[in-house]
């Protein structure tokens, strides 16, 4: 379906936070899927799939995940330089910080007239990843996917060691775990330590694993991966159908 397109501006903790909302266009109450980037924040490849899913029939709010340490509006260039821009952001974000603006895009989606409030699920992509499964812990979130997320098991998000691993009983919606086999920055233990948190914690899970490198879902790289990408938005497109019968 069509959409419409709009940047909201969110404060929190006196820091601008701009976030970007894709609603389809047909008037009606949807779900609202709370999206985060990867470290280079919101460049076009970002905007597509944020664009994509909400063609599907979401609501979806991407914020700037570097709201405090970077202006409004800035993409970072998915280059070395930019890498090192991105992970130097993020190790100088607090994980109260990360957080606090979850908090904050959870309660605006909740408010939104297009929204139906007790339908929220997030997605995200490497430290995005990492970001849409701490949001799982907030009970308002039903589904949750999380593709190819960084530094779950060593707990590296920000400033902080970030206690994700520790904390995986406190999800009670579904999760997806999107991985590449070929991905140095999940190694195969990391995936194994995931799967298996999730497993003792008895947490509804589904994890997809691909014969691919970090980042094949964006569609600007070297590493991108057309077939796999495409097989992975399926599995997502139908986890998130999930939050019409919850």
């Amino acid at each position: 379906m069509q959409i419409t397109k709009r940047n909201v501006e969110l404060r929190v903790d006196d820091s601008l936070m701009r976030v970007y909302v894709a609603t389809p266009k047909p008037a009606g109450l949807y779900p609202g899927i709370l999206f985060y980037s990867d470290i280079y924040q919101l460049g076009e490849p970002m905007i597509r799939l944020v664009n994509y899913l909400a063609g599907h029939g979401y609501v979806v709010a991407a914020p700037e995940i570097f709201h405090r340490t970077e202006p409004v509006g800035l993409v970072i260039e998915p280059d070395d330089i930019g890498r090192m821009r991105g992970n130097d952001n993020a190790s100088r974000t607090a994980i109260a910080d990360y957080d606090a603006d979850c908090r904050a895009v959870i309660d605006f989606l909740q408010k939104d007239s297009w929204v139906c409030p007790d339908k929220i699920g997030t997605l995200g992509f490497c430290i995005g990843g990492h970001l849409s499964f701490r949001a799982a812990f907030q009970s308002e979130v039903k589904v949750s996917a999380c593709c190819y997320p960084t530094g779950i098991p060593s707990g590296k998000l920000g400033k902080e060691v970030a206690d994700t691993i520790g904390r995986v009983r406190e999800i009670k919606g579904e999760m997806l775990m999107v991985f590449g086999t070929l991905d140095p920055h999940i190694p195969e233990l990391d995936r194994q330590t995931l799967i298996k948190a999730l497993e003792n914690a008895n947490v509804p899970h589904k994890v997809l694993m691909y014969e691919a490198e970090h980042t094949f879902m964006r569609d600007d790289g070297y590493r991108y991966d057309p077939a796999a990408a495409t097989s992975a938005w399926s599995e997502i497109v139908a986890i998130f159908t999930h939050l019409g019968t919850v």
